[in-house]
């Protein structure tokens, strides 16, 4: 009954929310913009909060004491500002701009403007601060690195880590940062395959342990070190990949965890479900401590709460309990964590200031606001406007859509927890709509409404298809044409983000060359033509096993190819080169065996930049 009263009621709320939020007078009438805020970061002295809203590019100034907001920041446009940290003395506040030409900007905080950037990688994502304030460390998602940026002289160095780093934190005597990686980096054919925590020595400047989350982990976000800096604390998702998806009960499909990293022995301490037994808690995306240490809270990003967790409690609730164990466990945090639901929607950056934690409310362009106090057992939420925003257009709703776990039956899982961002959560999933026991690749959705098929094998004709029979299949719900019809047209919204194998915005000299190859000797075009770099037909390439050998497969698109690994339809090949070597020995997926090790590798290059 819950889910047929939010499928009739959720969306129309979200008009009249500004009606419920603190400081709303009447209707707001629709801004030019999505605010969409995505990161908070507070003050020492608590008095001041900074939202980073997405959308908007800009940054909004809280005033905790009376909550309103005294000042709104624009970044330069068209940045997207993805995540904020103030420096130790309070002065100056760093913020992320997620673009391919990344950079941060430096506020004062006395006079909240901007008075300087700094230089970053593709698409920023995090921020972190030494302890004594000279230092900044600038998680690069696709460039698969972590900058280190002498603040006073503005030098810069780079540590590779392994895939796609979203957060960062420090430990308080600035000796080691935690960093998650968002997906494995592993071929998904073998029986393991998962997310990774990388810890970075400071002093060194390298990694110096890459710590492997249990067996399916994807979707590593938000990561905090407990005040006494002995433990780290992670969320992500735990997909049950070996299993086929014909039920999300009891964490059939999906579970949605907490791990902890013991960083002094830099090992994997244990990993909790932060889901109940019969109600998911779906999509985390960030954790905060409470600055005595008592408690650990968690934003839900899909299912709209925040979990508040007993810190000790947890430490004593998994000891002689095995990683294995407890991640198969849903009794662990019974009774010693409370669930909140929150009146805004899709939360996602947290800060927590005393006994008051505050939200990011994403979909609704507001800030949630819980008094977790252990007094107070079951506080209620409110929400503060951060302003007024674009009326709701259909690819915003599907948006909303794609990514609201509450749709699903007993809020386990959303359309991003196997297409996090409309693209693969790089593991293979045994779906029923091509038979039993032949798992694949999940799909990039780029494109999917311009190159049907939309399943590998071919076996949905369309995307509009494929849509409906997600929303049916994977929410185990019945939800209203509507919600489908935008859905597609947040998918048709998708736009591509340039590969960082381009040299500002163009093709590198390696690549024009494989370029060369591509267009002729190895006539890779002759399937894969621009714009789409698909001709949209099906072929036996040679890489079908078992019962799929000698079937024909679609021609997927090879825009963004670069940030879809592993490859091939079952992820068997970990990297491109490994496509066009070990998986091509006889020329049925391009003309690749008469090529040098600098042609492959010049081919590869140009194949990555597209």
């Amino acid at each position: 009954m819950r889910n047929c009263i939010i499928q009739i009621t959720k969306w129309t709320c979200t008009f009249v929310a500004s009606l419920c939020f603190i400081g709303a007078a009447g209707v707001a009438k629709a801004g030019d913009v999505y605010l969409s805020p995505i990161a908070v970061a507070a003050a020492s002295d608590g008095s001041t909060l900074y939202i980073a809203e997405f959308t908007a590019g800009r940054v909004a100034v809280l005033d905790v004491a009376s909550n309103t907001i005294t000042h709104n920041i624009p970044l330069a446009a068209p940045n997207q500002a993805s995540s904020l940290v103030l420096s130790p003395d309070g002065t100056k506040l760093y913020v992320t701009a997620a673009d391919p030409d990344g950079q941060v900007y430096v506020i004062s905080t006395a006079t909240n403007t901007v008075v300087d950037t700094l230089p970053a990688g593709h698409t920023p994502t995090a921020a972190a601060v030494s302890p004594d304030g000279r230092t900044l460390y600038i998680c690069n998602r696709f460039d698969n690195t972590v900058s280190i940026i002498d603040v006073a002289t503005k030098a810069e160095s780079i540590i590779a880590v392994t895939r796609e780093p979203m957060d960062a934190a420090i430990t308080p005597n600035g000796q080691y940062l935690v960093v998650t990686n968002f997906l494995p980096n592993d071929a998904a054919i073998g029986q393991k395959t998962s997310a990774v925590v990388s810890i970075i020595d400071t002093a060194s400047r390298t990694v110096v342990a890459t710590i492997r989350l249990p067996n399916g982990s994807v979707s590593a976000r938000g990561v905090c070190v407990s005040p006494d800096g002995q433990y780290a604390y992670l969320v992500h998702l735990l997909g049950k990949f070996n299993a086929p998806p014909n039920q999300i009960e009891r964490g059939w499909t999906f579970t949605n965890m907490l791990s902890i990293i013991d960083i002094s022995s830099q090992t994997l301490l244990n990993s909790v479900i932060l889901d109940d037994l019969d109600q998911g808690a779906a999509n985390p995306w960030d954790v905060a401590c409470t600055a005595d240490g008592s408690y650990l809270c968690v934003t839900h990003a899909g299912s709209h709460e925040l979990s508040v967790i007993d810190r000790a409690e947890l430490h004593n609730q998994i000891q002689g309990v095995s990683v294995e164990q407890a991640a198969k466990d849903f009794s662990l945090l019974v009774l010693i964590r409370r669930r909140i639901n929150l009146t805004g929607t899709g939360p996602r950056g947290l800060a927590v200031i005393g006994t008051t934690a505050y939200a990011a409310e994403y979909f609704t362009g507001s800030l949630g606001v819980v008094d977790i106090d252990h007094n107070n057992a079951w506080p209620k939420a409110v929400s503060i406007s951060l302003g007024t925003e674009l009326a709701l257009t259909a690819a915003r709703l599907g948006e909303r859509v794609f990514n609201d776990g509450s749709l699903s039956l007993q809020n386990w899982l959303s359309c991003v927890s196997c297409h996090p961002e409309g693209h693969s959560d790089a593991l293979n999933w045994d779906q029923l709509n091509d038979g039993f026991g032949n798992p694949k690749q999940s799909k990039s959705l780029l494109y999917s409404h311009v190159t049907p098929p939309t399943t590998i094998t071919g076996c949905r004709p369309n995307a509009e298809t494929s849509v409906r029979a997600g929303l049916k299949y994977a929410y185990f719900t019945t939800l209203p044409e509507s919600d489908a019809v935008a859905v597609d047209e947040y998918l048709k919204s998708l736009q591509p983000v340039p590969s960082f194998y381009l040299v500002n915005g163009q093709l590198s000299a390696a690549a024009q060359r494989g370029k060369i190859l591509f267009e002729g000797s190895a006539g890779c075009i002759a399937c894969h033509p621009a714009p789409l770099f698909t001709d949209l037909n099906q072929y036996d390439v040679g890489t079908g096993t078992g019962r799929e050998a000698g079937a024909a497969f679609d021609t997927p698109t090879l825009v963004e190819v670069w940030r879809t690994a592993p490859y091939l339809y079952q992820g068997q090949a970990a990297t491109m080169e490994s496509v066009l070597t070990i998986y091509n020995p006889h020329d049925q997926h391009g003309f690749t065996s008469g090529l040098n090790s600098e042609q492959i590798s010049d081919l590869t290059e140009y194949v990555l930049s597209i």
